[in-house]
């Protein structure tokens, strides 16, 4: 399940950009390439995924609002084969700063999450040495 869809895209960055990036025939047709775009969201999906597999279930049960507007920032940020102007560059490197921060666990997803691994048992297993002094070992000391 991607995260973001074409039509996100478009709503948020206007189907104009989307055009100008994708119509990479040698004969422009003036149209949307889906086949870009869809490779682009998979790209950007992975790179989330890869961030979030630490953390969280994959694939995730429900899309949380700002796994989709990462999604969206990263995959225009691969749509741009060359310079991307500079509100693109950083709305990307904010992505992945806040995917870092999903990682760390500073940032929490409403999700199912991975449980932490258990040793199998139910409690606290501790391990002591010999002590070196009793009772019999200070006699004629105390």
């Amino acid at each position: 399940m991607a995260y973001t869809t074409a039509g996100e895209l478009t709503n948020r960055y206007g189907l104009s950009l989307l055009v100008s990036l994708t119509d990479r025939g040698e004969i422009a047709t003036g149209q949307v390439d889906q086949g870009i775009v869809a490779r682009a969201v998979d790209d950007a999906d992975a790179e989330i995924d890869g961030y979030l597999k630490g953390r969280y279930r994959l694939p995730l049960s429900t899309t949380p609002p700002l796994v989709a507007a990462l999604s969206r920032q990263i995959s225009i940020w691969n749509l741009h084969t060359f310079d991307a102007p500079e509100k693109i560059e950083q709305d990307y490197k904010n992505a992945i700063a806040k995917l870092k921060d999903i990682a760390k666990g500073v940032i929490v997803l409403d999700v199912a999450g991975i449980e932490p691994q258990s040793s199998g048992s139910s409690g606290v297993m501790v391990t002591d040495r010999e002590r070196p002094l009793s009772a019999d070992s200070l006699k004629g000391w105390i």
